[in-house]
């Protein structure tokens, strides 16, 4: 059996998932629709910058958020089963396997952001810094560019090097 992949992950609940750009995102604000906003990227991601107003619910405690007795509960978000509701996180992967949990778990109107914040940055919407501040588009550019460090490509993709005797 060939075992699954994030990309395969993903892939496979992408179907099941509601996506909306950042621009929808903003023409339906713009039209009066109020989502609450769930960012899912770890705690230290969230800090560096984040949507205004988004609730910081890492992925990895996302399930005991949505329910009741546990030391993580969310109370806003437990009582939001009914409410429109938009999973971030960086690029929209971690976000799409986030909405699809809330779904099984009785969420009714959930999105992920296509493109996730990355995408958001793009389309120039704003970011604020922890305290609340708004974040300068530059500064917002230069934390989304993509930098893989070498050794984390993956085997197919790393150069080798041919040794000779």
């Amino acid at each position: 059996m060939q075992r699954e992949t994030y990309k395969s992950l993903v892939a496979t609940v992408m179907p099941h998932v509601k996506e909306l750009f950042p621009w929808d995102v903003e023409e339906m604000q713009e039209a009066g629709k109020e989502f609450m906003i769930v960012d899912v990227r770890c705690p230290s991601e969230f800090q560096v910058m984040h949507i205004d107003g988004s609730l910081d619910v890492p992925r990895g405690i996302l399930e005991v958020a949505c329910d009741w007795g546990y030391e993580e509960t969310e109370p806003a978000l437990v009582e939001a089963r009914e409410r429109e509701i938009l999973v971030v996180c960086r690029s929209g992967n971690r976000s799409i396997l986030a909405a699809h949990t809330m779904q099984l778990m009785g969420f009714k109107h959930v999105y992920s952001l296509k493109t996730g914040l990355r995408g958001w940055n793009d389309y120039e919407l704003p970011l604020v810094f922890a305290n609340g501040n708004r974040v300068p588009q530059e500064t917002a550019d230069k934390y989304f560019a993509s930098i893989v460090e070498p050794e984390k490509p993956g085997p197919k993709q790393r150069n080798t090097l041919t040794i000779s005797r």
